[in-house]
């Protein structure tokens, strides 16, 4: 029997991210990816096994075969990457978010921090529909990649579900932090409300151990971490 609408309810996060994986299928600039996370491997290959079969225009569907590092199961997707990419992916929500009862999706291209909200004008602005542009695009994003961003760290792992960033330093605990700003260093300065709190030197120290030669300042209950001329602004959850 089929799946039905409402049958992956509450399964299926309404994050997903584009372009963040490599292509099984042919090279990167030639072929787009989605990725997909569940909450578990029955949902996932549900999922997978829906979008293989419901849409002509999907060279491949397929399921992560373990647990991720950030609790869930991935369902990758790759489509061709040309003009048509836009209205396939919007065509791809429709019949997912029937499936998982999610009104609106949102996306994050290539490892972004930022997530964006689905739509057509979105879609056609961000995603590379000829290999030419892909490689200026991501060229352009790689340090808006949240792993790129933690690439000189002593980090094991760096995942973002939805709004939260968690790393996971071998030995250690993994941390969890609530997403709030990024962009260049004067931007999120400029954005921020709060001032400096001078009275956290021993959660400052924790955390440059923790990650390694990042520039931390706290200011009121946020931290921001330097990379160069970029600044991750994030609340410790």
């Amino acid at each position: 029997m089929g799946l039905l609408a409402k049958d992956l309810k509450n399964m299926v996060y309404h994050i997903f991210e584009i372009d963040s994986y490599a292509s099984k299928m042919g090279d990167d600039k030639d072929i787009v990816t989605l990725s997909f996370s569940c909450k578990t491997k029955e949902s996932a290959d549900d999922l997978s096994g829906f979008l293989e079969k419901g849409y002509s225009f999907i060279l491949d569907s397929d399921v992560t075969p373990g647990e991720q590092s950030d609790g869930t199961y991935k369902v990758f997707v790759e489509i061709e990457r040309d003009k048509n990419v836009p209205e396939q992916i919007m065509e791809i929500l429709d019949g997912v978010g029937k499936l998982s009862d999610v009104d609106e999706f949102k996306f994050r291209y290539y490892k972004n921090f930022r997530s964006v909200s689905s739509n057509i004008d979105s879609l056609s602005e961000t995603i590379p529909t000829d290999s030419d542009s892909y490689g200026v695009k991501t060229t352009q994003t790689t340090m808006e990649n949240y792993k790129n961003f933690f690439s000189n760290s002593y980090l094991e792992s760096v995942d973002m579900l939805d709004d939260v960033i968690t790393i996971k330093k071998v030995w250690a605990d993994p941390l969890h932090f609530r997403f709030e700003d990024f962009g260049n260093k004067d931007e999120v300065l400029n954005n921020l409300k709060e001032t400096i709190d001078v009275n956290n030197f021993a959660e400052i120290i924790f955390l440059s151990k923790y990650i390694g030669d990042y520039n931390i300042t706290k200011f009121g209950n946020k931290l921001m971490f330097e990379n160069g001329d970029k600044a991750l602004l994030a609340t410790r959850l």
